[in-house]
């Protein structure tokens, strides 16, 4: 399972679309792929044209994200209290948690952002 971050979304359905194919593989290799709700949040937040919202909602469609909940919620919470520099971390911590549990690879175009969280797999997409 490919959990995506924020960063591969805008890349992926904004501007030139420079991710759009490595997701497009993905797809068709079979690999199940999904948002956070946190990224659903943060990708909304976001100046979005109407055809981008309709391309995210084709391919993830909003009421299938991962919801974060309690249990993300602690293991996020216990993220930020034992890694380096956590502050203007909170919501990439959240998300690492939403991946480490779901046991999911993590793809971003920010792997910095998530150095140092013991046992997630962030990459880039490919």
């Amino acid at each position: 399972m490919i959990l995506l971050d924020t960063s591969v979304m805008i890349d992926a359905f904004c501007g030139h679309r420079r991710s759009a194919p490595d997701l497009r593989r993905a797809i068709e290799r079979g690999e199940r792929m999904l948002l956070t709700t946190l990224v659903l949040y943060e990708w909304f937040r976001g100046p979005r044209l109407e055809q981008e919202l309709a391309a995210q909602e084709a391919l993830f469609p909003a009421e299938t994200a991962l919801l974060f909940g309690p249990r993300e919620a602690s293991v996020a919470a216990e993220l930020y209290r034992t890694v380096s520099r956590p502050r203007s971390r909170e919501i990439d911590l959240a998300i690492a948690a939403c991946a480490l549990i779901t046991d999911a690879d993590l793809w971003t175009l920010n792997v910095g952002d998530f150095r140092g969280i013991p046992g997630l797999r962030a990459s880039r997409p490919h």
